[in-house]
């Protein structure tokens, strides 16, 4: 697996002819569940994922963001709040040198918290935790035992088939992540985050704003384009001191 990829596009060979895979519907399986799998089957990126030892397909939606931005540098401590299945983290050892294996440049570390179980990753430290959960900023801070110098926060919250709820779930996730954000980022720092298809919401927008010297709202390659999905990446981040005025305001 390269340490960085030249590019977060899916590649084939020229002239080779692109086989899509037809799903029969089973007995007992719903339509929309044989739609998913047939999907699945014919997504280049799950297939790239496999050949390349990624958890998920999400892994190259962090990779097409830092090529882009650059923030998963040699050395940094990265926090990975909602890092299951782990492909996140998996980058972000690589590519801050978690492992050590590059000795001729400044190890880095990685922390990933999320609500589910998490199958170890070499070179990660992972946490089970609710992080809305009373406390539980204060826990991931002790693990982390010092600042960050990335943030990021692929959390999701479980459809519930009603736009406006699940519109405000994700909001309440981002929220939380920021607020945990402005409390442990180094000076410079970066935050990266899920939001909807419309960016971050007017106000965070602003917050961002004022404590980021570089706001970006990007759909990476990555992402399915019937998703309503989008990333903020906040860079620079301006210091606590902002952000506790921000917050007051």
């Amino acid at each position: 697996m390269s340490e960085k990829p030249t590019s977060g596009k899916p590649t084939s060979g020229r002239g080779q002819r692109e086989l899509r895979v037809r799903v029969k519907t089973a007995k007992g399986r719903k339509l929309s569940s044989t739609l998913w799998l047939e999907r699945q089957l014919n997504d280049p990126y799950v297939q790239r994922a496999k050949r390349e030892g990624y958890r998920g397909r999400a892994a190259y939606k962090i990779i097409e963001l830092d090529d882009k931005y650059g923030f998963l540098k040699p050395g940094a401590r990265v926090v990975d709040l909602g890092c299951a299945p782990g492909g996140w983290c998996q980058v972000a050892v690589a590519r801050v040198n978690a492992l050590g294996q590059n000795p001729r440049k400044p190890r880095g570390t990685v922390l990933g918290v999320d609500l589910q179980e998490v199958e170890p990753i070499s070179g990660a430290e992972i946490h089970q935790l609710d992080f809305l959960a009373d406390g539980a900023d204060e826990k991931v801070k002790g693990w982390l035992g010092g600042r960050a110098d990335v943030v990021m926060s692929d959390m999701a919250a479980a459809a519930s088939g009603h736009k406006a709820t699940d519109h405000l779930r994700i909001v309440a996730l981002v929220e939380a992540a920021l607020a945990f954000a402005f409390d442990v980022l180094e000076d410079g720092g970066t935050f990266v985050a899920k939001v909807l298809a419309g960016g971050a919401e007017n106000e965070m927008q602003a917050m961002l704003k004022r404590n980021f010297r570089k706001v970006a709202n990007v759909k990476p390659p990555a992402s399915r384009s019937d998703s309503s999905e989008k990333f903020v990446v906040a860079m620079g981040y301006r210091g606590r001191e902002i952000a506790e005025g921000a917050g007051a305001a």
